[in-house]
């Protein structure tokens, strides 16, 4: 029987998310496979974590990525996000969810041993949302684990499709939606509703943020 390579006995898949602080747009994770042969291509590419990287930086980086890693992109759309928040009613056990898929649909095109997440609720969601393959998979999770490579890349895939949907979700209001949840938030927000409806927010938003109601009751439709 044929030796397996030792870049693949080493690789290992990183696991983020992106979005789950925006009030407006997707919730959105990536993981991405990473061997010795590739960390060496990501240091060279200067891979860090996707917050002390520009918006521009990001997209023109995650284009190289998606030649340079294996990866596999859950992106949750803000309607199928409040179906599932409903159902669900936890954002701990909804993003275990999407990091199992993630995890699984990536070990569908790579062998890898260990996946690196970071730290975000009790392992046991992850471990209890994964399907057949995942459970062969050391999960480590772990404060601050974007300082790993694998980890950093994928937070870096899943940040630029956040900001491509949400780009994408801005045109079809016609309204500018800002990242986080802050003040200016709130304001496009009470623009979509003065100029859609409040139906439309559950097409762009996370409606159990505390935003949703904040606008709503400004709002003159409320």
């Amino acid at each position: 029987m044929a030796t397996q390579p030792s870049t693949e006995r080493n690789g290992r898949i990183g696991i983020d998310e992106s979005g789950k602080g925006d009030y407006f747009g997707p919730l959105v994770i990536a993981a991405a496979y990473v061997n010795p042969v590739i960390e060496r291509d990501l240091k060279l590419m200067q891979v860090r974590d996707s917050k002390r990287i520009s918006d521009p930086r990001v997209l023109q980086l995650a284009s190289d990525l998606r030649q340079v890693c294996k990866h596999s992109i859950v992106a949750i759309g803000p309607e199928r996000y409040n179906e599932l928040y409903q159902k669900i009613g936890n954002l701990n056990r909804l993003l275990a969810w999407g990091h199992a898929r993630a995890l699984e649909n990536l070990l569908e095109q790579v062998d890898a041993q260990q996946a690196i997440a970071d730290q975000f609720g009790d392992e046991r969601f992850i471990l209890n949302a994964l399907l057949e393959k995942g459970k062969h998979v050391q999960l480590v999770q772990r404060p601050k684990a974007e300082e790993d490579l694998a980890v950093a890349a994928a937070s870096i895939l899943a940040r630029a499709e956040f900001l491509r949907r949400l780009s994408a979700l801005s045109e079809k209001v016609g309204t500018s939606l800002p990242k986080g949840a802050s003040p200016s938030v709130e304001l496009a927000a009470r623009m979509v509703v003065k100029k859609r409806g409040q139906d439309a927010l559950r097409t762009i938003a996370k409606l159990h943020f505390k935003t949703t109601k904040a606008v709503l009751n400004r709002s003159p439709q409320a």
